[in-house]
């Protein structure tokens, strides 16, 4: 297994494939009150993104890099899933009219206290991950009915689909990932990420049947699904959450709390370099890219010293190009 180290690479600019110049400050949207933050989604269908705040969710353009409408009454929102096809948003356990963003219906799920949310656009059903109780509710998307409850080996965090009937999470508590059957709602494997510990974020390589999940170690690793192990690892930042790959590009983002987003460019399958470590700002865990711009979006807020108590009115979401 290789290794791909910050101290080596940072300095390194983009390839040519990639990006001309490297990614540097660009906007704030300025929203206000000191609430916290969770996931972000992007709906690139209808260019807009979700951004989880605590009570209520914010939904902005991607065109016109503003706040349109918000979708109240969230209690505890955390992951937010698109079903664009059915025009219908998920948000925990309630489901809203991508087009108007109307409250749709309410969801009791099996399980406490749900965090990632997914949507798979295979077997049309939705997956929420339920932190407290070490499982997954499965939804079917059309009817909004629970039809099965799947046990998980331990906290589930970040969920991926690779549009074929699997269905992969990460196990932050135990270090691994699972591999589930989306038409059976069975765990089939489960698999280790070490020397990753305690991984959250996680994103898909669909073409090359290839996984990035991002751990509290500062280690991206990368797992080869068809060899069945990690074959990769590459250093980021602290306090990671969230990790993008854009197919396009064949860049990864990392974007990491202690306030800097990890570039990594994919060469192919095996072979990866870090090419920018983007400063940012404290507290910038969670991140959407915009597929089509390139822009990546990051939810911020400004904190008391070295606190991490929110000063009023700060929150804001900092755009990157």
């Amino acid at each position: 297994m290789k290794k791909i180290t910050i101290a080596a690479l940072t300095f390194l600019s983009f390839s040519a494939a990639a990006q001309q110049n490297n990614y540097a400050y660009y906007k704030t949207i300025h929203v206000g009150d000191e609430s916290g933050w969770d996931y972000v989604a992007a709906d690139d269908v209808n260019r807009n993104m979700y951004f989880s705040h605590a009570t209520k969710t914010l939904v902005a353009s991607m065109d016109n890099d503003s706040i349109i409408g918000e979708i109240p009454k969230t209690f505890g929102v955390h992951g937010i899933a698109i079903a664009n096809e059915l025009n219908k948003g998920f948000i925990s356990v309630t489901v809203f009219n991508l087009k108007n963003f109307s409250l749709l219906d309410t969801i009791a799920v099996s399980g406490v206290n749900p965090d990632a949310i997914l949507y798979d656009g295979f077997s049309k059903k939705v997956f929420t991950f339920n932190g407290k109780t070490n499982n997954a509710t499965v939804i079917d998307a059309a009817t909004l009915k629970v039809i099965g409850t799947i046990a998980l080996p331990g906290k589930p965090e970040f969920a991926v689909t690779d549009l074929k009937g699997k269905i992969y999470v990460n196990i932050e508590d135990k270090s691994e990932v699972v591999q589930i059957d989306a038409s059976a709602l069975t765990v089939l494997k489960t698999w280790s990420v070490a020397p990753g510990d305690e991984p959250s974020g996680l994103a898909i390589d669909r073409a090359n049947n290839v996984l990035f999940s991002v751990c509290s170690n500062k280690e991206l690793i990368v797992f080869d699904i068809k060899k069945e192990k990690v074959t990769d690892s590459v250093s980021i930042g602290g306090r990671v959450d969230a990790v993008v790959f854009d197919p396009q590009s064949k860049l990864i983002y990392s974007s990491n709390g202690e306030g800097n987003v990890t570039i990594i460019q994919q060469n192919d399958a095996h072979s990866y370099k870090i090419v920018q470590t983007l400063s940012t700002q404290k507290g910038c865990k969670t991140m959407m890219l915009d597929t089509k711009t390139k822009k990546i979006f990051l939810p911020a807020a400004k904190y008391e010293g070295d606190t991490r108590k929110i000063l009023p009115g700060s929150f804001e979401i900092l755009i990157y190009k």
